[in-house]
């Protein structure tokens, strides 16, 4: 069976502060509960999940489903200097993907840019 891998998806305001990411699918890289790649890669976005969650005043919207591997995390509007220290934690996490997405490759981690449009 063929995997698809992981896909980040992160949202850029127009000043390229993220102000929402999406995690699906699986790494693929192994057999379920050996997979580093899949487990790397969420221990990141979760560490990011509950940074934004204990120190922000503003707490983000968050969505997960474990079986098919989504975890959805979008930032309120929230004070600028706010949304300025929650890219630290996120800024982390995206330095920490980037590093497993170069070490084992594309076909097991991709991360995409969007442009963020606010409804």
């Amino acid at each position: 069976m063929k995997h698809q891998g992981i896909t980040l998806n992160l949202w850029l305001d127009d000043n390229q502060r993220i102000r929402k990411f999406e995690l699906c699918g699986h790494a693929g890289y192994a057999e379920y509960g050996l997979d580093i790649v899949c487990a790397a890669v969420s221990a990141l976005s979760i560490s990011a999940v509950n940074g934004l969650e204990c120190y922000l005043p503003c707490k983000p919207e968050v969505e997960v489903d474990d079986p098919q591997g989504f975890l959805s995390c979008t930032l309120p509007e929230c004070e600028p200097g706010t949304l300025d220290h929650a890219q630290w934690i996120l800024g982390t996490m995206v330095l920490g993907v980037e590093g497993i997405q170069q070490n084992y490759g594309e076909q097991y981690v991709k991360i995409n840019r969007r442009r963020w449009t606010p409804c």
